[in-house]
């Protein structure tokens, strides 16, 4: 065979070239709002998000269950595989008229990013396919962000390549520790990261439009810029802003040892050992008596103690609190629990809340309060709340919070961000170890609940976002009998605190960075303790008093 025949033959066989797969769905990250969605019920919004400065947030009700849908142009007969990114409520994604056979995967609601996949072929003849997503009836609003649906083009197209994005604007600098400051943003659209310089030096990228830059010198001024990045390149520089660290170790309550151990004492009878105030052992230095009541104006409390603890009358309720003072201890009231619920959400709930709240101080010598609210909060007006409640108590009040595990997953938490916003007062935040299933560490890996890992790497989420190392303490249950789950040994709380302040007992995850400052740890409740034998605080409180 000649030349000229092999290379035709070469040309008649060589293969069509075919163009790359693509994403062919438009504003996949409704970074420009709901163009190219019909939405029953939904909106974009700058938070939270996944990538960019947008996501999808569809909220069910009644018989809607807030579903949003797009028709995508695609190639008969061609495979494509959907995904999208979820959050919050349950969260469905589908396809269907896919001319073969539509489908759909689901999310029974996460607190973090989870993405969802599925796969679909087109029908010999089917030229669009509906994409979709929904959220359930009667369940919380879920969010979408990064929709894929990729495979060969369809006829439409891509999504324009996106310009170099605008300059983000608002710029903040606060919540300051002596070694950390807390940056915030506006969102820009089209931004799939941020770059944030600190007095020229380019930082690590951030996807969020907050940041905690970390390991400053206490009582240091820094200059800080940011900018908004996407695949076409980086924005212009923003603003300057400046931000000055503290001076040292946050201790607004210098009556509170450098690490103490807080005990929740019950004010009723669930089966643990009953006890009045006196009987608290003395290991704790913080005794939060629980729980306050509710009344039927909005934000008040007021306490009513229960008979079945023993005392004959309130006189000598008063009296155990002066005397547990007089030993150096602070008991304090606290508000909320499972069953309670103290909304404040207005300025009127707020100024009802702290003058009531200042009244019993005054009434019973309460030393502060304890927030332990599990039905939802509102940081702004909970933190005039307690800004007013400081201002009339005064300096040495012992402010406490008992977060569950979600409630502290970031800072853009109504609770976090309360914790932050009155950093200036607050004593400890204890959060809740138990009750919580598998949650994420700072490191963002899963942990599961009932390790020395899930103590020190969620611990790890309010060290390095903005709390103090002596605002932050270990939560857990006394006993087995203490919480539904969540229980673990003292051997166990002690290698946490000692991962975290000296670098030695941890587990798979080890901190960065030794938190010396550490508060110490709490436990539900001083009551179920004594049932066990006083184990938890016999072990505990030692360990605790003997940190560094």
């Amino acid at each position: 065979m000649t030349a000229a025949a092999l290379a035709a033959v070469g040309m008649a066989t060589a293969p069509t070239a075919q163009a790359a797969d693509l994403n062919v769905a438009k504003n996949a990250g409704f970074e420009s709002g709901l163009a190219n969605w019909t939405c029953t019920a939904g909106a974009s919004v700058s938070t939270p998000v996944r990538t960019g400065a947008a996501a999808l947030k569809a909220t069910p009700a009644g018989q809607d269950n807030a579903r949003c849908s797009q028709s995508v142009a695609v190639k008969p007969g061609a495979t494509y595989t959907l995904s999208a990114w979820t959050q919050g409520g349950y969260a469905y994604l589908g396809a269907s008229g896919t001319g073969t056979t539509d489908v759909s995967t689901w999310s029974p609601g996460s607190t973090a990013w989870k993405q969802l996949t599925t796969t679909f072929k087109a029908g010999p003849n089917t030229t669009s396919v509906t994409v979709y997503t929904h959220g359930w009836y009667g369940q919380a609003a879920y969010f979408v962000d990064d929709v894929s649906v990729f495979g060969p083009d369809g006829g439409g197209g891509p999504d324009p390549e996106p310009g170099i994005p605008a300059t983000p604007t608002g710029l903040t600098v606060g919540s300051p520790t002596s070694t950390s400051l807390t940056l915030t943003w506006s969102g820009v659209a089209g931004a799939t990261s941020y770059h944030v310089y600190r007095g020229g030096t380019k930082l690590p990228p951030v996807t969020g439009t907050s940041t905690t830059v970390t390991g400053l010198t206490p009582d240091t001024a820094y200059d800080f810029q940011v900018t908004a990045v996407n695949t076409a390149g980086e924005s212009a520089r923003s603003t300057t802003v400046s931000g000055r660290t503290a001076k040292g170790d946050t201790n607004p309550n210098p009556n509170v040892p450098r690490h103490a151990l807080t005990g929740y004492w019950q004010n009723f009878n669930n089966g643990a050992t009953v006890q009045k105030l006196r009987d608290v052992q003395a290991q704790y230095d913080i005794i939060a008596v629980s729980f306050a009541d509710s009344t039927a104006t909005p934000g008040q409390i007021t306490f009513n103690l229960d008979p079945a603890v023993g005392y004959t009358n309130v006189a000598d309720f008063k009296a155990d609190i002066a005397a547990k003072k007089a030993a150096g201890k602070s008991v304090i009231l606290s508000i909320g629990g499972e069953k309670g619920n103290v909304t404040i959400n207005s300025d009127a709930s707020a100024t009802a809340f702290a003058n009531s709240a200042y009244a019993l101080m005054q009434e019973y010598g309460f030393n502060g309060v304890d927030v332990d609210l599990e039905h939802g909060i509102n940081s702004t007006y909970l933190t005039k709340a307690l800004r007013q409640l400081s201002a009339k108590a005064g300096p040495n009040m012992v402010l406490t919070m008992a977060p569950q595990t979600i409630d502290m997953q970031s800072t853009g938490t109504e609770y976090f961000k309360t914790a932050l916003a009155v950093k200036d007062i607050l004593t400890v935040v204890n959060m809740q170890y138990y009750n919580s299933g598998s949650m994420l560490g700072c490191d963002g890996k899963v942990y599961s609940q009932g390790s020395v890992d899930f103590l020190t790497a969620l611990a790890c989420i309010q060290l390095e976002g903005g709390l103090d190392a002596s605002q932050v303490g270990l939560g857990v249950p006394a006993s087995p009998r203490g919480a539904g789950s969540g229980y673990v040994s003292p051997s166990i709380v002690n290698n946490a605190l000692d991962c975290l302040t000296r670098g030695t007992g941890c587990g798979s995850f080890k901190p960065a960075r030794t938190y010396p400052a550490l508060r110490g740890a709490m436990t539900w409740s001083t009551n179920w303790d004594a049932t066990a034998g006083n184990a938890w605080s016999n072990a505990v409180g030692p360990h605790v008093h003997g940190l560094p």
